[in-house]
């Protein structure tokens, strides 16, 4: 480990708060990510993150000429968030095989919108770079606080309705059948997903945001089948990534969002002769 890291660490603040953040979110990112990819959302997720541009860029419009505080970019992505992923979600409930146009389309038109809107909008240029590729060495106490009470709602959701998670992501017949309310869970299920997206974006940005909500997800997936696992295994890949990519991103001088992005693909493609050296091992 570099020593002028350490110095840099243990003094500067602004690296301090952007390695704190990116720990707090990988908890977060962990545990939904996991729940992501054993649902096979990955793709409904990656709609949400890039349609949420729509709800910013109408937020940014509307505070420029109303100069309402509540129409924050934060604000915005959240509405959006909920708004996109209800949408997809109750057309993916709905209609099954035929959800991936109307996905494609969610992602469009909250792009299309956002892009159409910002670049309308005098001086935003900054905030839409910040929202697409992330700022994370601007992170504040209040994104570590936003990023903390994430977590703590997270945790506790998985900690009262792991056992019902787990049957609408592995066995949603059954789950009918039981009785159990599958449509309301997945609808909180996939809430959680777009709050953690939201809250990821000021990591990461919306364009990267997929690779650190999936990608160490899709990692512990290779190792193990159970899902207890894979969340566990998934934080802790998560938090490793996150700590390197800061390395790495300080000694080249790089944006940390998109180091920590590249480290995480970097690692996922380097999973999958991993995974495939294991299948060739003779099973006893």
């Amino acid at each position: 480990m570099n020593d002028s890291f350490l110095s840099a660490l243990s003094s500067n603040p602004f690296l301090q708060m952007a390695l704190m953040a990116a720990l707090l979110a990988s908890i977060g990112g962990g545990i939904m990510g996991s729940y992501t990819v054993a649902r096979r959302v990955v793709f409904i997720s990656g709609s949400i993150a890039h349609a949420v541009l729509g709800g910013i860029g109408i937020a940014i419009y509307l505070h420029y000429f109303t100069l309402n505080p509540i129409f924050s970019p934060l604000s915005g992505a959240i509405v959006s968030a909920f708004v996109f992923g209800f949408i997809i979600g109750w057309m993916h409930l709905k209609y099954k095989q035929r959800v991936d146009s109307v996905i494609a389309a969610v992602w469009s038109f909250g792009m299309a919108i956002g892009v159409i809107l910002i670049s309308i909008t005098p001086g935003s240029n900054a905030e839409l770079m910040n929202f697409l590729f992330g700022n994370l060495l601007w992170a504040s106490t209040r994104e570590l606080y936003l990023l903390g009470i994430l977590n703590f709602i997270i945790i506790v959701s998985s900690i009262l309705l792991h056992k019902r998670f787990l049957a609408i992501c592995f066995d949603e017949v059954n789950a009918y059948l039981q009785k159990q309310p599958v449509i309301l869970i997945y609808f909180f299920l996939l809430s959680l997903i777009c709050l953690t997206i939201v809250i990821l974006i000021q990591v990461v940005g919306a364009i990267l945001v997929i690779s650190m909500l999936c990608l160490p997800a899709a990692i512990a997936n290779i190792f193990t089948r159970s899902l207890s696992k894979m969340i566990y295994l998934a934080i802790i890949l998560s938090c490793l990534m996150s700590f390197i990519g800061t390395y790495i991103s300080y000694l080249f001088n790089w944006p940390v969002g998109a180091t920590i992005a590249l480290i995480t693909t970097c690692f996922y493609f380097l999973s999958l002769p991993v995974k495939q050296l294991l299948v060739s091992f003779p099973q006893k």
